[in-house]
């Protein structure tokens, strides 16, 4: 098979998403120097970190989001400890709801969110009682 090894996201405002994703999430971010383009390397757990996950990427959106045009991308999700904990620091640092939370029966917490820049993403809190 072939697995996901690296995400990115696009930005109209490079600085502020990195602002929000800090906030939220805690992860680094290291401006690469590129005569190509402006990117950031987006670092989501320690280097010698244990944790599951992948790290990322963040780069100026080359086109303008259109009004409505939903998602346009993979949905990434972050495992979380405390999906209500997580969710109100999201509504804290500028983001919004895009599905509020919802249950998978016996699995876990659900929901999506918007980000500084319009961007989707999704949360996952595991608990065997959700229902």
């Amino acid at each position: 098979m072939n697995r996901v090894v690296h995400f990115e996201i696009q930005a109209d405002d490079p600085n502020r998403a990195i602002a929000f994703y800090t906030k939220v999430f805690g992860w680094n971010f290291l401006k690469w120097e590129s005569d190509l383009m402006e990117y950031w390397m987006i670092m989501t757990a320690e280097k010698e970190s244990k944790e599951p996950g992948i790290n990322g990427g963040l780069l100026p959106r080359p086109v303008k989001l259109s009004a409505g045009c939903g998602t346009n991308a993979y949905v990434c999700t972050m495992q979380v400890a405390d999906f209500d904990k997580t969710a109100k620091k999201i509504l804290g640092a500028g983001g919004k709801v895009a599905l509020p939370k919802f249950a998978l029966p016996g699995m876990a917490w659900q929901g999506y969110f918007l980000d500084s820049e319009g961007n989707t993403f999704g949360l996952h809190q595991a608990d065997q009682h959700a229902k």
